[in-house]
């Protein structure tokens, strides 16, 4: 863990928002290049972009509360601490982010009459970049977790962050390496993708499926609570938006538009 990159004095700056604001950024100069290229102005791509940063950070934050009210823990026993200090500097759940964030843009595309998928298909590679370098501030800061392990890539989370676990200094299964991983090899196969697209939504769609798949299956060694639980516990919060984003990729590729036919020429 490395939770503060330097101090002055008291003040510290946190590694895992450097990180996040690093990832933003990239993220947002390869989606701006990639509309270029798709047709879209810079100009239109970059307020798309900026507003659909927002609000995935206040929708990470918003189901971060929401999360930690429904499992009893201080959040929702003291109101106050939501518009606290610790809380602005705490993580959030990206599930909530990606929610908000696909809200806001149907409401953008439609207000300013963008081609939606065409759009998306751009953004699609710079989220998965700014993915992979956010969760370099997760392992960081310690959050983000997975369960105890014996394998040799086994990470010692020492101070884990609130709430506090008891086997503290067991070796865990470095969760957020292997989604940042994940989330590098996505990027490649959707800049490959967009450069041979056959459709408007083939590379979103597949950013859907394979970032679906990939985070439901970390769940299983994720260990860090507040994702909330569906079906008894069976499976989390995330891993059930995690099925549904492989569904709507999927239908996206389903019902994508047919190729055009070129007309036979006429008898003669």
């Amino acid at each position: 863990m490395f939770p503060r990159l330097f101090h002055f004095g008291s003040f510290g700056v946190p590694t895992y928002g450097v990180l996040v604001a690093t990832g933003v950024f990239v993220g947002l100069l390869i989606s701006v290049r990639n509309s270029e290229k798709q047709g879209i102005p810079p100009a239109k791509a970059w307020d798309f972009g900026i507003a659909v940063v927002l609000a995935g950070i206040v929708g990470a934050k918003v189901l971060y509360i929401l999360l930690d009210w429904q499992s009893g823990l201080s959040l929702g026993q003291n109101l106050r601490q939501i518009f606290s200090l610790d809380t602005l500097q705490s993580g959030g759940v990206f599930s909530g982010g990606l929610i908000a964030s696909f809200l806001v843009a149907v409401w953008f595309l439609r207000r300013h009459q963008m081609p939606a998928l065409a759009t998306c298909d751009a953004f699609a590679p710079g989220l998965a970049m700014g993915h992979a370098i956010g969760r370099l501030g997760c392992f960081a800061a310690g959050c983000c977790y997975g369960k105890p392990t014996d394998h040799w890539w086994g990470v010692t989370f020492k101070n884990l962050l609130p709430p506090p676990v008891v086997d503290a200094l067991v070796p865990r299964e470095p969760t957020q390496l292997f989604e940042s991983g994940a989330e590098l090899i996505i990027f490649f196969l959707l800049t490959w993708m967009l450069q041979r697209k056959k459709f408007d939504g083939q590379v979103f769609g597949a950013y859907m499926i394979l970032y679906g798949v990939a985070r439901f299956f970390l769940e299983f060694i994720r260990d860090d609570p507040g994702r909330g639980s569906v079906f008894g516990g069976v499976l989390s919060g995330t891993q059930l938006i995690s099925l549904g984003l492989v569904l709507v990729g999927g239908l996206i590729w389903y019902l994508r538009p047919a190729p055009k036919m070129a007309m036979a020429p006429a008898a003669r």
